[in-house]
């Protein structure tokens, strides 16, 4: 498992209308164990999503249903693995 670091910038004339259900699709993946953090940035441009998935192709399809994605929501989406050593919510013994 790796962990990944999105970040989406929004097409602000869609972005209100899709939040409901992009949220709902979020909340399942943090129960899940999947996302660790998400949210939107501090000058509502867009958003970043910290999430674990096996490898890049399972990212890839999590990300590709994201109803911000396929309702149009996302102007440009930005994906790095990122490699977490600290942190409350990291499990012992990820470092």
């Amino acid at each position: 498992m790796a962990w990944y670091l999105v970040e989406i910038r929004y097409v602000q004339e869609k972005v209100a209308e899709v939040r409901p259900k992009h949220r709902e699709f979020l909340a399942e993946l943090t129960a899940n164990g999947t996302v660790a953090v998400a949210g939107p940035l501090g000058d509502g441009t867009g958003g970043i999503i910290l999430l674990q998935a096996e490898d890049e192709a399972a990212l890839q399809e999590i990300i590709d249903n994201d109803p911000y994605y396929t309702d149009g929501a996302v102007a440009e989406r930005t994906v790095r693995e990122y490699k977490p050593v600290l942190g409350a919510w990291l499990p012992d013994g990820s470092s």
